[in-house]
C-alpha cells in the first residue's frame, strides 16, 4: 500500500503543472477516491489539496526567482486564471508578494515532497473487529460543528451542555442496540476534512424506536464496519485511536474505507481525564 501511495506522489510532483485527478491519484494507488483522500490526511497531516497547493506555489517561487518566466506566464501555468489570483495564494504562503520576490530577492517558504515509510515500533498493539451491521437509525440532537483537529471541540461541548440532563436521559434511554449508550456521530464531513471545515454531528444512540418529534434522526444503510476499541487520557486517546487506525491499521490490513457516518463511543472517568473510547469505522475488503 504504501509503495503505492508514493507512486501516487510522484504523479503529483510530475503534474504541478498540470490538472492533478483525484481519480487518477486513486487508480494509482488501487484504492476509491474517498479512502484515497481520508489516508492522506491521516498521513500527511494535511489535506491533499492544501499539499498540491503548497507544492506548486512552492516550485513557482523558485520560478518567480529564476525569472525565465514573466509573473503572468508562472500565474498561467500552476493553474491560476490571474496574476492577482496568483499573488494572493503567493503571499498567503511566502508572506511576500511575487513582483517584490522578483525585485528584492526576498526569502521565501518551502513545502518540502512528501514520502511515506512504514516505521515499525511494536510498542502497543489495536484491538479492533470486524463486523456486519443491518441498517440502523441514529437518533438525539444534531449541530452542524467545525472540525477541530486537537484537543476539545469547544463547539460540540457548549452543543451537549445545552441539551439538558433530563433530554440527555430520554436519548439514552432509547438505546437498543450496539454500539450501546450515548454516542457521537460524525457525519458529511467534507472530503479536504480541513480544520474548521464542517460537518453534522449527532450525540444520540442507535435505536430501533420511533423518532420522538422533538429529536433528529440518520439512518445508515447495511454494511461492513470495523469498531476499535482504546483507552487512555481524554480527549487525546480519541484523537489520536482515529489517526492510528488511518496511519497503520489501514495500510496494513485488506480494507478501504467507504462513505458513511464515523461513530464514537466514549465512557469517562470519574474526574474526566481518561477515556475507554470505542469507533466505529465504515468499511469495504479491497481487491488482493
Amino acid at each position: 500500500m504504501l509503495e503505492r501511495l508514493n507512486q501516487a506522489m510522484e504523479h503529483i510532483e510530475s503534474h504541478l503543472d498540470q490538472r492533478i485527478e483525484v481519480a487518477d491519484l486513486a487508480r494509482i494507488a488501487v484504492t476509491s477516491e474517498y479512502h484515497f483522500r481520508r489516508l492522506f490526511s491521516a498521513l500527511a497531516g494535511i489535506p491533499l489539496s492544501e499539499y498540491i497547493r503548497r507544492r506548486r506555489l512552492t516550485v513557482a517561487g523558485a520560478e518567480v526567482l529564476g525569472g525565465e518566466r514573466t509573473l503572468l506566464e508562472v500565474a498561467v501555468r500552476y493553474g491560476y486564471t490571474s496574476g492577482e489570483a496568483f499573488a494572493r495564494a503567493f503571499r498567503a504562503m511566502h508572506g511576500v508578494g511575487p513582483g517584490e520576490v522578483r525585485r528584492t530577492g526576498a526569502s521565501l517558504r518551502s513545502q518540502p515532497r512528501m514520502s511515506f515509510r512504514l516505521v515499525v515500533e511494536g510498542s502497543s498493539s489495536m484491538r479492533y473487529k470486524v463486523v456486519e451491521k443491518d441498517e440502523f437509525r441514529v437518533v438525539g440532537r444534531k449541530a452542524r460543528v467545525p472540525l477541530v483537529h486537537e484537543g476539545v471541540n469547544p463547539a460540540i461541548a457548549t452543543f451537549i451542555r445545552e441539551i439538558g440532563r433530563e433530554t440527555l436521559q430520554r436519548i439514552e434511554s432509547l438505546s437498543d442496540q450496539e454500539p450501546e449508550g450515548i454516542i457521537s456521530v460524525s457525519d458529511d464531513l467534507d472530503a479536504t476534512r480541513a480544520e474548521g471545515t464542517e460537518l453534522d454531528y449527532y450525540h444520540g444512540v442507535v435505536t430501533r424506536a420511533a423518532v420522538p418529534e422533538d429529536m433528529d434522526a440518520l439512518t445508515v444503510s447495511a454494511g461492513t464496519w470495523a469498531v476499535f476499541e482504546s483507552s487512555g487520557p481524554f480527549p487525546q486517546t480519541l484523537q489520536h485511536l482515529w489517526r492510528d487506525v488511518f496511519t497503520q491499521w489501514f495500510p496494513s490490513n485488506p480494507y478501504q474505507s467507504r462513505p458513511g457516518p464515523e461513530i464514537l463511543r466514549t465512557r469517562l472517568s470519574q474526574d474526566g481525564t481518561r477515556a475507554d473510547a470505542e469507533l466505529w469505522i465504515p468499511v469495504e475488503r479491497t481487491a488482493l
